[in-house]
């Protein structure tokens, strides 16, 4: 029936950091030579004390990432407070081949803003770039500092009575420039895209220390390449994104939140096409949960509750937004439900009656990452496939798995509307100590990637390369396409100074 309802420092993995890393590193210097010891102190002394780390205890938290994966070491970290510094930083470390590493709020997954270790790099942390430009409002635009909190974003705009639809669940602490820099995805790609389809405009600087102006808000612009694009997802490889104009929308004036216990992933497809082809493409958000995911959450979130009265195997989890103030979106949802439940593709559904409880559903979602980090180990992926073939990829890495390590419980949750789904895999219950389960983690991935290659999908949907990714994605890029993307490090950072090491 329908109803209503700071991380300490991990120890190094090196199993997954692979043997590149260990080789790459041991191309580095450990230390700075004399030319690259002038150069630091030349920063050291334009940035001044409030710009400048270089102690052990002051510049440990910017050399490790909270899943554990990777840690590294760097000379200092710099602050710079404005692009114009920024420019003067990264001119220097240019002339004296000095390694710059990029990092933004530092909630990367995949170590792509993470020094090597032995590497004598300067860490470029943009949290003083932080100032909201302009919100024009008319143009629907906003013009943000690459240091700006997504979450402080999302309220300048909502001042405003605009929308930045950017939604993650790092949004209190990521920042927009990292956002930016790894394309990042969140709940909202459904409806409004992901980051590189809310950019317009960028502030760059370029490896040799020149700035792009590219800051426009123009919906229309004809005039050649389209550069942004080029550093777009680039996670700092190819240039430091220091501003950007961002697209807003109207916000919306009602919101539906449902939890829906659905027959499987197919039905909740049918359910999918159904609400969109009804409500003209106003659902925003379409996750889908496993049992198992609800069961972690339930033990190990406090404050979340079963809104229903008995389990399913699978749950969707949907927002709906409208520019209409009235219950019409309701009554909408309300029939699409009830046709689906007659048609056996839903077993149960809670509609929300109030932002609170909105917000309660949402708990059980949002908590499942950090649930499963008390079921022992947990090898990860972040997938995508066409939405149509989410269902049979499912079910065949499911089985793929299961078959290769019995036991392994598969959590497989997130962006069921655009086909990205987050199949996490947990350590069987009996029979497995951590640290030996972690060790299965690339045969694992054999399997899952070569799976969701032959469904003409991703291995990275949402989280980048970084560290994690760069034997996988030489695996599964074509030789046409690494080649492409070599020319342009190559053209763009012939010293190969930025984030070296990353992607590529």
């Amino acid at each position: 029936m329908i109803g209503s309802a700071g991380p300490q420092p991990p120890a190094i993995e090196p199993r997954v950091a692979g043997a590149y890393v260990q080789t790459y590193t041991q191309t580095m210097n450990d230390l700075p030579n004399m030319e690259q010891a002038g150069a630091l102190a030349q920063i050291r002394d334009l940035l001044g004390p409030a710009g400048w780390v270089d102690d052990a205890d002051g510049m440990e938290r910017y050399l490790f990432e909270e899943r554990g994966l990777f840690r590294g070491s760097c000379a200092a970290v710099a602050k710079p407070a404005s692009t114009a510094e920024v420019a003067e930083v990264i001119g220097i470390c240019a002339t004296a081949g000095i390694p710059v590493v990029p990092q933004a709020g530092n909630t990367s997954l995949v170590g792509g803003s993470i020094p090597f270790e032995g590497e004598a790099a300067l860490v470029l942390s943009l949290g003083r770039l932080n100032t909201i430009r302009e919100v024009d409002a008319a143009n629907f635009t906003m013009t943000v500092e690459a240091g700006c909190i997504l979450e402080n974003v999302q309220s300048a705009a909502a001042e405003e009575d605009r929308l930045f639809p950017l939604s993650l669940g790092a949004e209190g602490s990521c920042l927009i420039g990292g956002n930016i820099s790894t394309n990042a995805g969140g709940v909202n790609v459904l409806r409004y895209g992901n980051t590189r389809d809310l950019v317009l405009g960028l502030e760059v600087v370029l490896p040799d220390g020149q700035i792009w102006d590219g800051l426009t808000g123009l919906r229309k612009d004809n005039t050649g390449y389209d550069l942004k694009q080029l550093f777009i997802g680039a996670e700092g490889t190819l240039g430091v994104i220091t501003a950007a104009v961002l697209k807003l929308f109207p916000r919306p004036r009602r919101q539906e939140t449902a939890f829906v216990a659905v027959r499987d992933p197919a039905a909740a497809l049918d359910l999918l096409t159904a609400l969109r082809n009804a409500t003209s493409d106003s659902v925003t958000s379409f996750e889908l949960m496993p049992r198992i995911g609800v069961d972690m959450v339930l033990r190990h979130v406090p404050g979340c509750r079963d809104p229903m009265q008995q389990s399913y195997d699978h749950y969707i989890l949907l927002d709906l937004a409208s520019g209409h103030e009235d219950d019409s979106l309701r009554r909408e949802l309300e029939r699409q439900l009830a046709d689906a439940l007659d048609r056996g593709l839903v077993h149960d559904a809670v509609i929300a009656e109030s932002e609170g409880q909105a917000r309660a559903l949402w708990a059980l979602r949002e908590g499942l990452p950090e649930a499963q980090k008390h079921e022992g180990g947990s090898i990860k992926h972040d997938v995508s496939v066409p939405v149509s073939m989410v269902p049979a990829f499912l079910e065949k890495a499911g089985r793929a798995v299961e078959v290769a390590l019995p036991g392994i419980r598969v959590v497989a949750f997130g962006h069921l509307g655009d086909g990205n789904i987050h199949f996490n895999l947990s350590q069987p219950l009996e029979g497995w100590e951590k640290d030996a389960y972690i060790d299965q983690w690339e045969p694992i991935n054999r399997i899952v990637h070569d799976i969701v290659d032959s469904l003409d999908g991703s291995i990275s949907a949402e989280h980048g390369i970084g560290r994690l990714k760069k034997a996988e994605l030489v695996r599964y890029k074509s030789k046409i396409e690494l080649d492409l993307m070599r020319s342009l490090k190559a053209t763009l950072d012939p010293k190969g100074i930025m984030n070296p090491g990353k992607i590529l």
